[in-house]
């Protein structure tokens, strides 16, 4: 089982660098399944149901959130009822949407399931007790299960897979945008990445125009993030697993640059 996830998809960029690159990793790599941080796909932040669809058709099959995922309040009523969006579930009840599901991929069944971290992040519920209930419900309906854990600090995202091993079959780190270099087996078989990374401008600053973060740290005024253009990366990690047992038996990164 060949599960394909991409990271922070920012922006224009980033839908552009997701059409160019997305057909031929499928091919290449036999990917039966593909997952995508979304929560930046509509001008830089949150996600509209034009920028969502035109990513589903490019043949992603989920998308997950973070704390940027509500920033579009018209696209409240759209993630109430699209499935294939996932927010983090641990926000409190009430919440639009859903932070878990269970999807076809072939003959197979994947849970996906996206949670918030806490460190230098909003105040949401416990991620790791959140995680404890659902694998406990999902574990009974499919062993393939892949977390996107959405978090700010490099400890905490650790922590939390070192807590999930050999409980899940992937943890898998968004939301600093910076892909790391620390993809392994845990030794309970669930693979790791601290960080995906992002697919979006390269010339940037986390996806944002350079010269507004600059101007922003040298004067400490709030400046207007804006998208910033030029080329593009695509980064992703491709996770193979053990269908029957959800044992992680590999994981790869990929990083592909616009010319």
């Amino acid at each position: 089982m060949h599960i394909l996830m991409i990271g922070d998809i920012v922006g224009r960029p980033g839908r552009r660098a997701v059409k160019d690159n997305i057909a031929a990793i499928q091919r290449e790599f036999s990917i039966d399944f593909t997952i995508a941080n979304g929560e930046n796909i509509a001008g830089g932040s949150g996600v509209t149901r034009e920028t969502a669809n035109e990513l589903f058709g490019y043949g992603i099959d989920v998308l997950t959130g973070g704390n940027h995922i509500w920033d579009k309040k018209e696209s409240f009523p759209f993630i109430a009822e699209e499935a294939r969006i996932i927010r983090p579930a641990n926000y409190p009840p009430g919440v639009p949407g859903a932070g878990y599901r269970i999807f076809s991929a072939g003959e197979h069944k994947v849970a996906v399931v996206n949670l918030l971290g806490r460190v230098f992040m909003p105040d949401v519920d416990c991620p790791f007790r959140r995680a404890e209930e659902i694998v406990a419900e999902l574990s009974s309906a499919t062993p393939l299960i892949i977390v996107d854990f959405h978090a700010e600090a490099t400890s905490e995202k650790m922590a939390f897979g070192w807590f999930l091993d050999g409980k899940v079959t992937a943890v898998l780190g968004t939301h600093t945008h910076v892909q790391t270099a620390d993809e392994r087996i845990l030794p309970g078989g669930t693979a790791y990445i601290t960080d995906v990374g992002m697919t979006g401008p390269r010339d940037a600053v986390i996806g944002v125009k350079k010269e507004t973060i600059i101007t922003r740290y040298f004067t400490q005024l709030p400046k207007r993030f804006e998208v910033a253009g030029g080329p593009y990366q695509f980064d992703a990690c491709i996770v193979t697993a053990d269908p029957v047992t959800g044992k992680a038996l590999a994981i790869q990164r990929i990083r592909n640059f616009e010319a």
